[in-house]
C-alpha cells in the first residue's frame, strides 16, 4: 500500500523560506512522476510543480525561481524547498505520485486531478 506523508509546513513571514517534505512508503515502481500542489483557501488546487524518477523538473510559472522540487530516492522522500514566500503562496499543500505520468511529467503539474497517490497535506501560512 502507497502511503505519501508531507510535513514541514508552518507559519512564516513574507520573504521567508521553508521547505516541504513528503516521505514515501510501499512505493515500488522504478518510473513515476510526484508532484507537489497547493489549494489556498476558497480556490481551487493548483499545480506548483513535477519531477520525475530521472530528475527532470518542471515548475509552474507562479513559483518559478522561488521554488525547488527535489528528491532523494535513497529515502524515497520527495521535497519542495519554498524561498522569498508571500501571502499569497498561503495554501495547504499536497504531494501526489503517479507511476503513468512519468512519460508525459514535465508540467502535468496542470493536472490537478487524477493522479494515482495523495497525501494528506501540510499547511503552509504566509504573513505580511
Amino acid at each position: 500500500q502507497v502511503q505519501l506523508v508531507e510535513s514541514g509546513g508552518g507559519s512564516v513571514q513574507s520573504g521567508g523560506s521553508l521547505r516541504l517534505s513528503c516521505a514515501a512508503s510501499g512505493y515500488t515502481y522504478s518510473t513515476y512522476c510526484m508532484a507537489w500542489f497547493r489549494q489556498p483557501p476558497g480556490k481551487e488546487r493548483e499545480g506548483v510543480a513535477t519531477i520525475d524518477s530521472d530528475g527532470r523538473a518542471s515548475n509552474a510559472d507562479s513559483v518559478k525561481g522561488r521554488f525547488t522540487i527535489s528528491q532523494d530516492n535513497a529515502k524515497k522522500t520527495l521535497y519542495l524547498q519554498m524561498n522569498s514566500l508571500k501571502p499569497e503562496d498561503t495554501a495547504m499543500y499536497y504531494c501526489a505520485a503517479d507511476p503513468m505520468i512519468y512519460y508525459y511529467c514535465s508540467g502535468s503539474w496542470a493536472r490537478t486531478y487524477g493522479w494515482a497517490y495523495w497525501g494528506q497535506g501540510t499547511q503552509v501560512t504566509v504573513s505580511s
